[in-house]
């Protein structure tokens, strides 16, 4: 009982820390509150060194790094500031702008991680955006909320679905061949929601771009090649059945061999904050799931594959929102297997939790990236993300469970 209590009142502090970092009630952002929370649940004794290390799943931590490193040397290439530059100076008329900025954020996070998609286009689109003279708020909420429905088309689009794809061993084709459809819906209902709320704005901006193209970004041809071989060799390993994590670090290590770069350079474009998170993340959650309690407190999702995918979704969308979806994933997915259907069921859980980072500002860590990104032109409230983001989760999550329900 007592290690039990103690592991919750961890696992509840790290959490406060982590969702309300903006109190400021102590210094420290989302990584140093989960690697607090991780060392707590060793120090109280509610795990053991080993206990500890034996929770972290390397598989995705490996995956993780090897795609953030493939992304690395796309944005080293300037691939990423000379696509979205090229779209956004070609656009045409502001609603066509919204669309485009919402396919090029959905369709690199299926196949990139949605926070790094978010981490690398958003100055860019904010500088463009201002140069265009054009009101910020609907591209910013283009981006973020695109990123984080596309990258459920995949199971390499975000962090919670590659952990479902290793909890699961769910294979990458298959799962893309449900998921992607799925994900086009759903961009398509994002977009439509964005345009119809921001009508009146964008009817009456006009794009303003300067015509000096010197301004604008460099390509290096040759080295966004070599990238783009080898990223296509990793996908094809991917659609091959072969690991994930080692075919994607492979592909990392390639191309870090073929590149002819400064590997220092490369590697300080990594996000190893976002690799600390979830380490540590990993103890949290496992000092919690090691006490039972998560099973004492599992829902009841009804009986049959339809009512439990419906329970799961709607419990999916509020867990993730109070826990944050990656740490909910690692608790839900012990349940999984005692439901209906349990691939449907990994895929309505993939589905929820990522749709479900959608609903605030603090749902998803993309969202976080993109408003603090643009915070020296433009303050989002919460509300103002809120009031487009809560009828986009909702339209998508149901429109995507019936989806699944249909495709199954």
């Amino acid at each position: 009982m007592r290690n039990e209590i103690l592991a919750l009142t961890i696992f509840a502090g790290t959490y406060a820390l982590i969702s309300g970092r903006r109190l400021k009630v102590l210094p420290l952002n989302r990584p140093a509150a989960a690697l607090l929370g991780a060392v707590l649940m060793v120090a109280t004794g509610v795990m053991t060194p080993e206990q500890a290390y034996r929770a972290v799943d390397y598989n995705t931590l490996v995956l993780l790094l090897g795609m953030l490193i493939i992304a690395a040397y796309l944005h080293l290439a300037g691939f990423f500031a000379w696509a979205a530059d090229w779209i956004l100076q070609n656009a045409g008329t502001p609603q066509r702008l919204l669309l485009y900025v919402s396919v090029v954020a959905g369709g690199l996070s299926a196949v990139l991680v949605n926070d790094t998609v978010c981490l690398l286009l958003t100055p860019l689109v904010v500088a463009v955006i201002v140069r265009g003279k054009l009101p910020l708020l609907p591209y910013l909420l283009a981006l973020a909320t695109s990123a984080n429905v596309g990258s459920v088309a995949t199971l390499v689009g975000n962090p919670q679905c590659m952990i479902i794809g290793g909890m699961s061993g769910l294979s990458f084709v298959r799962y893309a061949a449900v998921m992607t459809p799925v994900a086009a819906v759903g961009l398509a209902i994002n977009y439509a929601v964005l345009s119809f709320g921001f009508r009146k704005v964008l009817r009456s901006a006009r794009i303003e771009l300067s015509c000096n193209s010197a301004a604008g970004p460099q390509l290096d041809r040759a080295l966004t090649a070599k990238v783009g071989v080898v990223f296509g060799l990793v996908v094809a390993g991917f659609m091959g059945g072969l690991n994930l994590p080692w075919t994607a670090l492979a592909g990392a290590a390639f191309i870090m061999v073929a590149a002819r770069r400064d590997t220092h350079e490369v590697l300080k474009l990594v996000d190893w904050h976002l690799l600390v998170f979830f380490a540590a993340l990993f103890v949290v959650v496992e000092g919690l799931n090691a006490t039972g309690f998560p099973e004492q407190v599992r829902p009841g999702f009804g009986i049959g594959a339809t009512a439990q995918a419906w329970n799961l979704a709607w419990f999916s969308v509020v867990g993730s929102n109070i826990f944050s979806n990656v740490p909910f994933v690692l608790v839900a997915g012990k349940w999984i297997g005692n439901l209906a259907e349990p691939e449907l069921m990994w895929k309505v859980l993939a589905l929820a939790t990522t749709f479900a980072g959608n609903l605030t500002i603090l749902g998803s860590v993309a969202n976080i990236i993109v408003v603090e990104s643009a915070r020296g032109h433009l303050e989002v409230s919460f509300w103002d993300y809120a009031k487009y983001g809560i009828p986009i989760t909702l339209l998508t999550t149901i429109t995507g469970v019936a989806l699944l329900l249909l495709l199954r």
